[in-house]
């Protein structure tokens, strides 16, 4: 099934560290799915390494909002809480 080649494909970018080719290869999985809540957790641990905390921050939402207990959302939404911050509190102004 084209989806699961999809994210196996993005799981592997992901173990090479290629995460902007993962989370293309995510999205692309979100366009044939939209409720397979690991595939936005995914796209949220890709984006938090491309320093990407708002995306990351609304695939934890959205998976939250389906499942309201998913741990790695939860986590991985107060990584990217986190990082925003960081990034507010270094913003020259």
């Amino acid at each position: 099934e084209k989806f699961k080649r999809l994210k196996n494909e993005g799981n592997d970018f992901v173990k090479m560290g290629e995460y902007e080719e993962a989370a293309n290869k995510y999205s692309e999985c979100m366009k044939l799915n939209t409720e397979e809540c690991t595939v936005y957790t995914n796209r949220a641990l890709c984006y938090l390494k491309l320093c990407k905390y708002e995306e990351a921050k609304r695939d934890c939402d959205h998976v939250l909002q389906i499942e309201d207990s998913n741990i790695k959302a939860f986590y991985r939404r107060a990584l990217a809480y986190k990082g925003l911050q960081v990034r507010k509190k270094n913003m020259p102004g």
